[in-house]
């Protein structure tokens, strides 16, 4: 058989996984709403939440959907559609492709594939064997660290945050130096991440004007397609 990355066998796998989550959402949501009902909860109240929050899960599904769409050029759609809508991190899994898809020369054969999809879900899958078993001990050792000095703590989390941030930053600015030599291609990355952060921050300071504060739930994905947006012009000029 031969193998390419848009094989029905391929949708079928990524859609039955897909499915098994969607029915676990959906039962969960059933069991939330009669226990609200045995509550005794505003029925009214109920219905306006669920209609708000559907409405403001558009703005991480239109982020995943661009993700999706960077992915599958090389990828296909199922795999980026798979590891996308289950457990992953957009900026981590666009990465962690991109990375190991470097590597590889020539067309992407079932082996090549098979280690992308490792790559993309052994990193990210730590963070769901290790949550359970950490996080109790961490939020325990912040909070302890809050109530003997606040002001340290709000240091210690913005000092971790921060060091999130600079991985991805590593990977923007990495052959920057390769400007020095003449390759302009070098400030592709550089100046869409300003482009994104532009928009972001245009859409922090509309959010601060009345009746727009529902532009922090859209700031992600405006950044994201703003971004992906001025990298057309930007890689036709400095490609």
């Amino acid at each position: 058989m031969e193998f390419y990355v848009n094989h029905p066998v391929l949708f079928l796998i990524a859609g039955a996984v897909i499915l098994l989550v969607l029915a676990q959402s959906v039962f969960f949501l059933v069991r939330a709403l009669r226990r609200a009902r045995e509550l005794g909860m505003d029925k009214q109240k109920l219905r306006k939440i669920m209609i708000s929050v559907s409405i403001f899960t558009v703005a991480p599904a239109v982020s995943i959907l661009v993700g999706v769409l960077a992915l599958a050029k090389k990828l296909g759609v199922a795999l980026p559609w798979l590891r996308l809508s289950i457990i992953g991190s957009l900026s981590y899994e666009t990465i962690a492709a991109e990375t190991t898809l470097k590597q590889m020369a020539g067309a992407l054969d079932a082996s090549g594939f098979v280690t992308v999809l490792f790559v993309m879900t052994f990193g990210i899958a730590f963070g769901l064997i290790l949550t359970p078993i950490l996080t109790k001990r961490i939020q325990k050792g912040i909070k302890g660290l809050e109530n003997r000095d606040k002001k340290w703590s709000e240091i210690f989390n913005n000092a971790m945050f921060l060091g999130m941030i600079s991985a991805f930053l590593g990977y923007v600015f990495c052959d920057f130096s390769n400007v020095f030599s003449g390759d302009t291609s070098a400030l592709i990355p550089v100046l869409v991440m300003a482009s994104s952060a532009v928009v972001m921050l245009v859409c922090g300071l509309a959010a601060r004007l009345p009746r727009m504060k529902w532009m922090l739930d859209y700031a992600l994905p405006f950044s994201l397609l703003g971004g992906m947006g001025m990298a057309i012009p930007l890689t036709a000029w400095l490609a």
